[in-house]
Formats: C-alpha cells, sequence, structure tokens
C-alpha cells in the first residue's frame, strides 16, 4: 500500500468523523427522541418521563441534582435530552435507542460525582436520571435490603432506621449522596474499620447491559459482578438496583468531635494520631478534619484540628480505651455523646443530632448541612499515606483483589485535599483549583508512590482523561486506571472488553476494551445517514471517490463494527423484583 493511498483514506476517515459528529448534533437527539416514542411503552406517557431544553422544567430537572457549584455555571455543557425513567423494564429502550442513534449516556443517581461526569459531556448526551427510581425494601430478618440505584443514602438510612435500631449499613456521610455511584466506586464511611466499605457487603444487583438485558448476578457472572463493585459501574452498564447485607450495631453508639489549634499543639496530637488510630479497637474510629479558623486570642488565622469519632459502645468504655491509647487527646466525658445509629449519621452528614432523620431523606434539604463541600463550588484531590508500622485495621483483611478497590492493607490512612470557595467566576476557580494542585504536588514525598494512589470516587481529571468523543487507548486510560485500581485495572478492562466490546458506555475516566476500533459508534450514526440518501454524503462521495466495495454500508460497519440490537418483546415487558 502507498504512502499516498495511506494519506487518502486517512483523509476519508477524518472527514468522515467530522462529518459524523455534525450528524449526530444535528439529528441525533430527535431521531432519539422518536425511537424512544415508539418503543417506551408506559401507562404516564414519554411527555412525563423526556425533558429537553424546550421543556419548561428542564433546567429544574438539570439542576436538581447538581451537587457541586462549580458545574451550575452557564458555560457547563448541557444535555439535549434528560430521561427520567420510572421503571428498571424503561432503561433497555433508553439504552437502545441511545446507542442506534449515536448519543452518549450518562447516567446520575444523587448527582455528587467531583467531577460532574454523570451530567456533562463534550459530546452529544442524554442524562439519564434515576432519581424515581429510589425504592428501598428491608429484611429484618435476612438482615438484608433491595435498594434502586436512584435512592440516596440518607434514604436507605432512614429506611433501615423505621425497620431496626440494630442494624444499618456501611456507607458514607453526606447524606444525599446516591447509593448507585458510591456502592460502584467502594463506598467509604464511618463504620470502615469494622465492617469495611459498602461495596464489600453487596450481595447482588440488578444491571441493564449494552445489549438492552436486565441482568442479576446469577446472570452476569462473577466477573462484572466483581467489576461494578469499586471499578466503577457506568463503565459497564446502568446499574438499576443493590442488593445489600445489613450489619448489627449497639444500640448505643458514642460520638465526639474535639478541635485543637496551633496554640494547643495540634501538630503533636497530629503526628501521633498517624501512629495511633491503624491500632485502635476495630469499634472505634477517629477521624481528622483541618482547616483555617480565627484564633480565639489574637483574632488572626490559625490551622484547627478537629478530631471525629464514632465508637459502636457507651461512653464509658470509649473513655477507658482512649485513656490507653491516646490520652495526649484529653477527650472528657462532656465532649461526648451517646447517641443511636441513625443519630449518628445526621452527626455525619452535618446535622444536629436533635433535627428529626427524616431530614436525611431529602435530596435538596431545606435545613443545610455543616459540610462544606454541600454548600459551595469545590475541587478534590486524594492521596494515600503508607507507613511501615503494626496496623490493625479491618480494611488489611481483605485481599486487594477480592474487589475492583485495591487500597487495603500497606495504607495507614487516606488524605483529601479540597479547596472551597463561595466566589463566582474562573478568577476565583482558578485561583483555589491553582491552590489544591500546588498542596497536592507539595504532599509527593510524604505519600504512596508507584502508582501515586487515587481513589474512583474522589474523581480527578488531573490524572488523565481519555478521548470521550471516540473512546480512548489502553495506554491513555492506564495513566489515570493503575491510580485508582493499581493491578486490578487489568482485570477491569478484560471485564468491559467481554461485556461492552464496542465502548457504549464511556466517559472521560471510563475502563476501556483492549483493542477498541474508537471509529465505531460514528461509523454506525454514518451508516443511517447514507440509508438516508443525504446529497451532502453524495457530495463527499463524488470528491473522495468512495465506492461501495471498500465502504460497504450494510454488511460490515453495520454488523460487525457496531451492531444494533432488536427490540424483544420480553424487554418492553421485563419487570424488577425486589
Amino acid at each position: 500500500m502507498s504512502t499516498t493511498t495511506s494519506l487518502s483514506k486517512s483523509s476519508v476517515l477524518f472527514v468522515i468523523i467530522l462529518l459524523c459528529s455534525w450528524y449526530a448534533q444535528s439529528h441525533g437527539h430527535n431521531d432519539f427522541l422518536q425511537c424512544l416514542s415508539l418503543h417506551l411503552q408506559n401507562k404516564i406517557g414519554i411527555s412525563n418521563v423526556v425533558y429537553t431544553p424546550n421543556n419548561s422544567s428542564y433546567l429544574s430537572i438539570l439542576q436538581s441534582s447538581i451537587k457541586s457549584r462549580r458545574f451550575t455555571i452557564a458555560s457547563t455543557p448541557r444535555p439535549q435530552v434528560i430521561v427520567t425513567p420510572v421503571h428498571e423494564s424503561q432503561i433497555p429502550t433508553i439504552v437502545l435507542c441511545a446507542k442506534e442513534n449515536g448519543m452518549h449516556i450518562r447516567t446520575r443517581s444523587g448527582g455528587h460525582d467531583y467531577e460532574g461526569l454523570s451530567y456533562t459531556s463534550e459530546v452529544p448526551y442524554v442524562v439519564l436520571d434515576m432519581l424515581n427510581l429510589s425504592e428501598i425494601t428491608i429484611d429484618v430478618e435476612q438482615k438484608e435490603a433491595w435498594v434502586q440505584a436512584g435512592a440516596t443514602i440518607g434514604q436507605l438510612y432512614y429506611k433501615i432506621s423505621e425497620k431496626s435500631k440494630t442494624l444499618a449499613f456501611p456507607a458514607g456521610a453526606c447524606p444525599t449522596v446516591g447509593v448507585g455511584g458510591l456502592f460502584s466506586g467502594g463506598g467509604y464511611g464511618p463504620l470502615l474499620r469494622k465492617f469495611g466499605l459498602a461495596a464489600d457487603n453487596i450481595v447482588d444487583a440488578r444491571l441493564v447491559d449494552v445489549k438492552g438485558r436486565i441482568l442479576d448476578r446469577k446472570s452476569m457472572g462473577e466477573d462484572l459482578f466483581w467489576a461494578i463493585r469499586g471499578g466503577g459501574g457506568a463503565s459497564f452498564g446502568v446499574i438499576t438496583a443493590w442488593k445489600l447485607k445489613l450489619v448489627s450495631v449497639p444500640e448505643t453508639l458514642t460520638i465526639f468531635s474535639v478541635g485543637r489549634t496551633l496554640e494547643q499543639n495540634a501538630t503533636k496530637l497530629i503526628h501521633k494520631w498517624q501512629y495511633v488510630t491503624p491500632n485502635l479497637h476495630e469499634d472505634l474510629l477517629i477521624a481528622i478534619s483541618i482547616g483555617p479558623v480565627n484564633s480565639s486570642k489574637s483574632g488572626e488565622k490559625t490551622i484547627q484540628a478537629i478530631f471525629i469519632s464514632l465508637f459502636l459502645g457507651r461512653v464509658d468504655q470509649l473513655l477507658h480505651l482512649l485513656e490507653q491509647s491516646f490520652p495526649e487527646l484529653s477527650v472528657r466525658r462532656e465532649d461526648c455523646t451517646e447517641v443511636s445509629w441513625i443519630q449518628s449519621t445526621l452527626f455525619f452528614g452535618g446535622y444536629s443530632i436533635g433535627e428529626s432523620p427524616q431530614v436525611l431523606t431529602s435530596r435538596n434539604p431545606e435545613i443545610s448541612s455543616a459540610l462544606p463541600i454541600t454548600r459551595f463550588h469545590f475541587k478534590a484531590k486524594l492521596d494515600y499515606v503508607q507507613e511501615s508500622i503494626p496496623k490493625r485495621s479491618v480494611l488489611k483483611e481483605i485481599s486487594e483483589d477480592a474487589l475492583p478497590f485495591p487500597h487495603r492493607a500497606g495504607n495507614l490512612y487516606k488524605i483529601q485535599q479540597l479547596a472551597y470557595w463561595d466566589e463566582s467566576g474562573p478568577e476565583a476557580s482558578e485561583r483555589s483549583i491553582t491552590w489544591v494542585r500546588r498542596l497536592y504536588d507539595y504532599m509527593t514525598p510524604y505519600v504512596s508512590k508507584s502508582p501515586r494512589a487515587a481513589y474512583i470516587n474522589y474523581r480527578d481529571l488531573d490524572l488523565g482523561v481519555n478521548n470521550a468523543a471516540d473512546g480512548t487507548s489502553y495506554a491513555q486510560a492506564s495513566s489515570w486506571g493503575l491510580k485508582y485500581f493499581k493491578n486490578n485495572f487489568e482485570k477491569l478492562v478484560r471485564v468491559k472488553t467481554m461485556v461492552d466490546p464496542g465502548n457504549f458506555f464511556r466517559n472521560e475516566q471510563s475502563i476501556p476494551p483492549k483493542n477498541f476500533q474508537a471509529t465505531g459508534s460514528n461509523l454506525r450514526v454514518l451508516n443511517r445517514f447514507i440509508r438516508r440518501q443525504s446529497p451532502f454524503f453524495k457530495l463527499l462521495n463524488l470528491m473522495m471517490n468512495i465506492s461501495q466495495a471498500v465502504f460497504p454500508v450494510e454488511s460490515e460497519l453495520e454488523d460487525s463494527v457496531c451492531p444494533i440490537e432488536p427490540f424483544h418483546e420480553e424487554q418492553k415487558n421485563s419487570q424488577s423484583s425486589f
């Protein structure tokens, strides 16, 4: 093959891709809507679950679950369509219609993605908003629960507390976080030291795959079930529900929050904390939040460390443990409060323990949480700190490859570096983001190396991104994939290649399939364009001298590059079971 021929083919492909991108933007979402109207069978009608920019409710629906103000500005990309299904059986149609018409899908559960990837994209896309799929069923006798992916962890906590005072679930602190995304990335929380991650306590799941099939653990297989518990579910399909193993806790727990400034030996206490906390009893968690405050003496700025604790037991037991292990902290009885488990979730969620637990159920509560992350623009980065000292954390008892989440033994603690700001505008954002990046650089000598590890639920696009328009290479994705998943990245790629070889479910940091041909989705859209006998394509055909022999429209492109699955009656009528 001559160089001229190769260049010619490359030029043709480039023009084709540009053409397809133009076509998808111009026609894709209209064809997508027609497809939904034709195939989406429901009693309430398509107009009640589909929102376009022409709809008066579009903006309020879009912004209702944007939890970082950084992505509420007018320049943030917006979806061509938002779909809010009311039943699991509608999701296969949404997936297949998007796939057929060259539209990307961004699935949103709670809207807390740190980089906004559950509702933003630079290419034509649909937001699949799961907010209506929030059913929760608790089985107290079996200590199990089914929770749909649109529910928040606050709703889950409240539902459990209605049924039992001694059952709980180990998940996050912020109550408005959606279970769909949190659990699929791992899920840290206050019960971590005794019960592990949220993902460690998932026993089944339901997922809609790229072929529009509704799968459970048995039908999806153990490899895919492994991948969606810590590997980020959005790379593999649309997770619709989780089955959880609930855990037993005492009726009475104890909490405390004590602050120490630099003038009160905060530096020495933080240093001591590093050595003490990994060896504490598994029933006891002590976390630290460090930030600037006004000095009580001079009124000038100083640094304060707030030690925040949860103990699965009564105050007398807690004080005895602290006296033995961390007397320097000088925690007094009056610093401590005995609470129920549901009250502890209010405490860690930034609410007074005197509030009604029902505040946890609101996706946009009228009572503001004290958690800064819920009220400001923010940018976050994360590190793991490793020390060669004895460790007694529960996480080290779980192997690195038990789930895609690999940050177990060898890690002393994690550090989340956060910059908050209230001022709007690009200059304020740039100033704060630059500051947190400088802090991240400063921490380099003191944190994990080769790779410098990160956590997928604290997503950070500074680590590297895919080409969202046409996929990515394995080498490109490794820049961030090995940091999130270490050696588990290899297995995640194998699973992705098996279940979604055409890379339909993708975003800026999704798992890529191996040897993916990036032009597949564009060629599929072009096929539909050709079938419409567009005069524009005839002109392109004349200019490039593309023949049917070189460009086989029906057989090779449609069937082998990116096949479109047909709609089946069983998909239209499938029901979810909880």
